[in-house]
């Protein structure tokens, strides 16, 4: 009977471990709210210039970065445009690094993005990219957060600054378990980045993924309409198994 059990009990620790795992490879990171200025960030500018210092400030106005203010290594302080940045990577400080590295654990040589630099993301950096976005029917150009750099190659899903949670629990006033984000500026190929809603992903999931068969047989055979909480989900499998 005690071989039994402990078989028993091997077998549920596998089956937990192995849905956890897989649940990790397109687990999307959590956006970050504020960076370390403790830490080297790494800039690489629209002419390809590479540029490595410490943040002093960094403005924002209505959740988008206006201006940062960088340190050098040599010492010289300069103010850069966001509209000069092509990517970065910037150090998260406080409680945005923790949350990250409990939200997103992922085998780097399994990443299918390899524009990104897998190593320097899993040392606790946001990483952001340049992308035009479409905003209230007006295109702009602008530097937004990458969520899924383990698995964006064909769709990309930023952050939206812009966007509100759902309610998340807390402790003593301090939020520990996030709600849920409603809305995310998602890019497919080379196209413009459009907001999709929580409230509109089941009319946005043809346009998104309705060119993979696969995928939308295997919603079908699930009978319910696409959820939002399967963004991710199908994100990755649309990644990883549609052509």
């Amino acid at each position: 009977m005690n071989t039994l059990k402990t078989v028993l009990m091997a077998f549920v620790v596998f089956a937990s471990f192995t849905v956890a795992s897989a649940q990790e490879q397109y687990q999307l990171l959590s956006s970050s709210t504020s960076f370390s200025h403790k830490k080297i960030s790494y800039i690489t500018l629209n002419d390809g210039k590479e540029i490595t210092g410490y943040i002093k400030d960094l403005d924002r106005k209505k959740g988008l970065i206006e201006e940062i203010k960088l340190k050098t290594e040599a010492g010289k302080v300069m103010k850069i445009d966001p509209a000069d940045i092509k990517s970065m990577y910037l150090p998260q400080s406080g409680w945005d690094k923790v949350r990250n590295a409990m939200d997103f654990v992922s085998d780097a040589q399994q990443w299918d993005d390899k524009e990104v630099k897998s190593d320097i993301i899993q040392k606790g950096y946001a990483y952001f990219e340049k992308s035009d976005v479409m905003i209230k029917k007006k295109k702009k150009t602008l530097l937004l957060m990458l969520l899924n750099p383990h698995f964006g190659s064909k769709i990309k899903i930023y952050h939206d600054p812009f966007a509100s949670e759902t309610m998340g629990a807390g402790i003593g006033g301090v939020t520990v378990i996030g709600g849920a984000t409603k809305s995310y500026y998602i890019k497919k190929g080379k196209a413009t980045a459009n907001r999709v809603k929580m409230k509109d992903y089941t009319e946005q999931f043809k346009a998104l993924f309705g060119d993979c068969e696969g995928l939308v047989n295997m919603n079908k055979q699930q009978g319910h309409e696409p959820k939002w909480g399967e963004l991710q989900l199908h994100t990755y499998t649309y990644t990883t198994e549609c052509n």
